[in-house]
């Protein structure tokens, strides 16, 4: 269960959490948000561990959430941490 950091926020809905995380990755990989297979493991895209937490971190400023720091191995496609996340709320 994650912990609310932000009580202004509303719970973000699978669709929207997609999004971010794909327009996310567009910007630091620099390609087009249509290149962007939710299907494929953030590795692929060449993110490393530093990369990963900073990303979480971002993701959980913008949803409102604590998110564990392990989020992208645990759910290691957008299409699993989507999922996950919204049933999460």
């Amino acid at each position: 269960m994650y912990t609310q950091i932000n009580a202004q926020n509303k719970p973000r809905t699978a669709s929207e959490i997609q999004g971010w995380l794909v327009s996310y990755l567009s910007k630091l990989l620099e390609i087009d948000a249509d290149d962007i297979d939710t299907s494929i493991p953030f590795d692929r895209y060449g993110l490393d561990s530093s990369t990963a937490i900073g990303l979480t971190g971002d993701l959980e400023d913008w949803i409102g959430y604590k998110v564990d720091p392990t989020l992208l191995y645990d759910y290691p496609t957008i299409e699993l941490i989507v999922k996950h996340l919204s049933e999460e709320y």
